[in-house]
């Protein structure tokens, strides 16, 4: 969930009760003071998030098992350009014959994760029916309520409405660079969590990722764009030439992997309580390489047109950030220099 964080809230009677901060992982947030001394790293660079005190564990609720099938449902305006950089993404976890280090690798740590029958979360991932909102329905300024009020016209819709797949389906729910929605770049890029019924009708397990090129590509673009109130900090090129989308695919592959393993918020997460939960990929935030830890991003990759990544979908490469192996007790990622 992440800052992308879970929509951490009690609801009862279908009223909102509480909603608690989310969990922040390491970004170069805007309500946050540095210094010189938070970027810097010693000697020893496998980090990966590695702790003996980090306990991953198991709340019998239910994961994803089934085939996934994610419904993207395009909020504003997008080109065609953008949607293919995505589209071709969420297609790319299941592609086992990409080059790699590749996406489908990368999956590989979420399919670990199993359910109180022993059922691993699914290999397969696909790329359902899509629904445009290029007109603004709700406006330009969205709450969390809001969002799952753009859910509900989504599968509800008079015409084409998105298939009602509460087993196996992941609600996409993307924003355009123009829209703001509650918490976007003081604290969250994302969220993760479950409709309502009183508002949507079903449950359902949905995420929220937007598209920061204008309003904070230095804090949830990192590091494609970096933030200027930060010193020292240089920018790398993101290899499929658009900062804010290439920023976002992190962030979608965070919440795709959270949802597969804690859709209801009741399946893996790490803590006591619920309603702050600690999940597969809170636990790795920023990192993308061996080494990575704290501002650190890790080894990654570099193409010979300059493009920073590390991993590789069918077509086109990625900068996606490592999820929690609850075996090793750490951080990995197909682009680990001990794969």
């Amino acid at each position: 969930m992440r800052r992308c964080c879970i929509f951490r809230c009690v609801v009862l009677v279908g009223v909102l009760f509480l909603c608690a901060p989310p969990v922040n992982g390491w970004r170069p947030w805007q309500n946050k003071n540095y210094s010189a001394a938070d970027f810097m790293f010693g000697g020893s660079k496998k980090y990966e998030g590695s702790s003996d005190l980090i306990h991953l564990k198991y709340h019998m609720g239910p994961v994803l098992t089934a085939n996934i099938t994610v419904y993207p449902i395009w909020y504003g305006r997008w080109t065609n350009a953008q949607k293919r950089i995505i589209r071709e993404f969420v297609t790319a976890i299941s592609a086992a014959d990409s080059k790699p280090p590749s996406v489908a690798g990368w999956w590989k740590t979420v399919q670990l994760y199993t359910d109180q029958t022993g059922a691993n979360i699914s290999r397969n991932v696909h790329l359902g029916d899509e629904k445009n909102d290029r007109f603004y329905s709700h406006g330009k300024s969205l709450t969390r309520l809001t969002v799952q009020t753009v859910i509900k016209a989504a599968v509800t819709a008079k015409t084409r409405p998105l298939p009602v797949n509460p087993k196996s389906g992941v609600y996409l729910l993307l924003t355009s660079d123009d829209v703001y929605v509650q918490d976007f770049c003081n604290n969250v890029c994302g969220f993760h969590y479950f409709t309502f019924p009183s508002i949507v009708g079903y449950t359902l397990p949905y995420a929220w990722v937007g598209n920061s090129a204008k309003l904070c590509p230095g804090t949830c673009a990192y590091p494609f764009a970096v933030p200027g109130y930060i010193p020292g900090l240089k920018a790398v090129k993101s290899p499929n030439g658009d900062v804010g989308v290439d920023g976002m695919i992190s962030v979608i592959g965070h919440e795709i992997a959270e949802l597969s393993t804690n859709p209801l918020v009741n399946a893996w997460y790490a803590g006591g309580d619920p309603v702050f939960p600690v999940e597969i990929a809170d636990l790795c935030e920023g990192i993308y390489g061996t080494g990575g830890g704290g501002s650190y991003t890790g080894q990654m990759l570099n193409g010979g047109d300059g493009a920073t990544y590390n991993m590789n979908g069918i077509r086109r490469r990625y900068l996606v950030q490592w999820l929690w192996n609850h075996y090793k007790n750490y951080c990995s990622g197909p682009n680990a220099l001990d794969q």
